[in-house]
């Protein structure tokens, strides 16, 4: 559903919002070890999210990334559309360029549900509030 880079995207964004709290930052090291995440891609991805103004970033050896409450609200929709842009909302799942209502794909019904939950979850899920699922202890981020 998402690109790879977009997983490590989400994860990134939910584990510094767990980390800085009271706006510690987190360097891109921290963030790859506790996403199970290359760290040269890490970076990569979070210059990106920084440059949009998803998370702020402060140069230095006391570095690193951190959240705001603004920053909290965002949703897990902003995130994907930074990094893997609309194609969630308009690409086949199958791959096929010329896919749509009058010219479906084999499975084109069958995901257009899958596809409208999916939406509605990432536009109504905020980081915050999948901040505040793992803080429940009920949820985790990385497997053991």
């Amino acid at each position: 559903m998402f690109s790879k880079s977009c997983e490590y995207a989400i994860k990134a964004m939910i584990f510094v919002a767990q980390k800085s709290k009271d706006e510690t930052r987190v360097s891109v090291k921290e963030i790859a070890k506790g996403t199970d995440a290359p760290e040269h891609f890490i970076a990569k991805i979070m210059q990106d999210l920084s440059r949009r103004k998803l998370i702020h970033s402060v140069k230095g050896p006391n570095g690193g990334f951190y959240m705001d409450a603004n920053n909290l609200k965002n949703s897990i929709s902003d995130i994907v559309k930074a990094i893997d842009g609309d194609s969630i909302y308009s690409d086949c799942v199958l791959g096929l360029k010329a896919c749509s209502e009058k010219n479906p794909c084999p499975v084109h019904f069958e995901y257009k549900e899958i596809k409208k939950n999916l939406i509605k979850m990432i536009e109504h899920s905020t980081i915050g509030e999948f901040n505040e699922k793992l803080d429940s202890g009920k949820f985790f981020l990385k497997n053991s």
